[in-house]
């Protein structure tokens, strides 16, 4: 599919803010006064950045309201609410640390909790997606739990957790894309299956649906080579989860933790593009591209 940049950026800061949100929520880092306003503010700019960019891939951004209506149906409206919620309850706490100095550790854990209901509710976005088989797994949910979880602990100095989860993580997306480069082929959705001419033989593409591009084609048949995707899985692993353990094990401090960091942040950027590139989806068939 093709990698909006808006969608990326969400998908990468959104779950970083909310990571950071849950550690704050369940006490791992518990500031005060001054302290607990910067450490909020950083969360904040992630998490509801990452929101709002996420606004930039719709047709009609004004609309997006309307999203929050069909919560029985949809995993985006789910998502949108559980952000507000998760974003309203951690506000309240945070000003009980600001202004009181007071840790109110019942809706801090709650808070927490519905930061990581937020990234599984993005998650579930994908998973639930019977058209992109290679989503539709459940590593897909548990890398953006981990992602959230470990990119928190990044932010929020947890070095030896961080340090575990960040391991864990790199091996979880090594299983992630042995799993999801066979899932296709593994969906017995065929050419044949997508034009409903199976019944009648073996069904291939002799000529393309039409001779120009369409909304289909620019947003569903992005192909990366293979070559290039082995190439950035290399940097994703080296960016996102090795190099910030090699910073995390050096001697402590501010210089190599803001290298771990950035090496993250660049890391999942490009683990989110090879997300949406590789993701094939079925409709892909019907034009005779996978």
């Amino acid at each position: 599919m093709h990698p909006a940049p808006s969608v990326i950026i969400f998908n990468t800061f959104s779950g970083l803010g909310f990571g950071l949100l849950f550690w704050l929520g369940i006490g791992a880092l518990v500031p005060t006064g001054l302290s607990a306003f910067i450490w909020f503010a950083i969360a904040y700019l992630f998490a509801v950045g990452g929101l709002i960019a996420s606004t930039f891939h719709l047709g009609h951004p004004e609309r997006a309201l309307k999203a929050f209506t069909q919560w029985k149906t949809s995993w985006l409206s789910r998502e949108g609410i559980c952000a507000v919620f998760a974003l309203l309850v951690m506000a309240l706490y945070g000003a009980g640390l600001v202004f009181g100095g007071t840790r109110f550790g019942f809706v801090g854990w709650i808070g927490g909790l519905a930061s990581l209901g937020v990234v599984f509710t993005t998650s579930m976005i994908y998973t639930q997606m019977k058209t992109v088989p290679r989503w539709r797994h459940w590593t897909t949910p548990a890398m953006y739990l981990l992602l959230a979880i470990s990119g928190g602990a990044l932010l929020g100095g947890q070095v030896k957790v961080a340090s575990v989860l960040l391991l864990c993580g790199g091996i979880l997306q090594l299983y992630a894309w042995g799993t999801g480069d066979g899932q296709l082929a593994g969906s017995d959705t065929t050419i044949g299956s997508a034009t409903g001419l199976a019944g009648i033989g073996q069904v291939r593409a002799f000529e393309p649906p039409h001779t120009g591009t369409n909304y289909l084609m620019r947003e569903f048949i992005f192909q990366v080579g293979r070559k290039h995707a082995e190439n950035l899985r290399i940097i994703v692993i080296a960016l996102a989860f090795l190099l910030p353990i090699v910073f995390l094990l050096l001697p402590h401090n501010h210089f190599f933790a803001a290298l771990a960091v950035l090496s993250h942040i660049a890391g999942v950027l490009a683990l989110r593009w090879l997300f949406f590139a590789q993701a094939e989806h079925v409709v892909g068939l019907y034009y005779g591209k996978r």
